[in-house]
């Protein structure tokens, strides 16, 4: 198993110096949004940056409420053919994220792979609960798919890929896929996936995220009338994984080895629809 990394524990021991979410109203958590993230030397050792040979661009696609923000990555270097195209969501608790947390990510994709990378920052709740994250989400990955060999310059197999809320939005993107007729999605990666929201609270601490914090995210991203057992909400409550994509589905373990409940729910949403599930501590 692999080690955790040092910026995750940095992160984490950042986040525990403030305030646990678990104790904050919405309207704190909502004036945290509107201050963002200072960058800084600081910020760039935990979220890295865009490696060199990558070419980043802002730009913004039309959504359901008004155009979604995106930032594309794009290998500098020429490719003998169509590019591989890759959409990718942020973590964040469906609360917190922005685009520049996937600077590092994305930009690796982009460099190794070779990949155009499209990261979307849907809306966030308490000010937009669920299911707008996921109606954001199918509008960007449906206009990036309509426009691949164009505008967005790829033209290859479309992916999804995320981390946390951003791996649940991807799963879940792989579903509306599927019941929409498209667009056609070749590959899912899932970073540590939240894939049931109606699971039974379990005590557990990890290095910035504990049962408290979870239940707090839930309780913000659904509000009072957000159905949890809705598969846009939870992907392992599905009908059937049949005709989706195969999917990469990494998971995490805690510090004392054993694996948090997101780590077995991702493992068993990787049973019927995954070629790996590889875990990381």
């Amino acid at each position: 198993m692999a080690r955790m990394d040092l910026r995750v524990r940095a992160w984490g021991w950042m986040t525990r110096r403030q305030a646990s979410v678990a104790a904050r109203s919405e309207e704190d958590v909502i004036a945290m949004q509107r201050r963002g993230m200072p960058e800084s030397r600081v910020t760039d050792l935990i979220f890295g940056k865009t490696p060199p040979g990558v070419a980043v661009t802002n730009r913004s696609v039309p959504g359901p409420d008004g155009d979604i923000p995106v930032r594309v990555y794009r290998p500098v270097r020429s490719a003998a053919g169509p590019r591989p195209l890759v959409v990718y969501y942020h973590g964040g608790g469906f609360v917190f994220g922005y685009l520049r947390m996937g600077d590092w990510l994305c930009g690796q994709v982009a460099s190794r792979v070779g990949a155009v990378v499209v990261s979307v920052d849907y809306r966030l709740a308490p000010v937009h609960r669920f299911p707008a994250a996921v109606e954001d989400s199918y509008a960007a990955l449906s206009w990036v798919a309509a426009n691949s060999a164009g505008e967005v310059g790829a033209g290859g197999p479309l992916g999804v890929m995320g981390e946390s809320a951003g791996g649940t939005l991807s799963a879940v993107m792989c579903l509306l896929a599927r019941e929409r007729g498209g667009p056609a999605i070749s590959h899912q990666a899932l970073i540590y996936p939240a894939t049931d929201m109606t699971a039974e609270r379990e005590n557990v601490q990890m290095p910035f995220l504990s049962s408290d914090e979870m239940a707090a995210y839930r309780r913000m991203y659904l509000g009072p009338d957000g159905d949890p057992a809705n598969p846009w909400a939870s992907p392992l409550l599905a009908k059937d994984q049949e005709g989706l994509p195969p999917a990469l589905i990494q998971v995490a373990e805690t510090a004392c080895g054993t694996p948090p409940p997101c780590a077995r729910r991702g493992c068993r949403y990787a049973l019927p629809s995954t070629s790996a599930c590889r875990t990381a501590s």
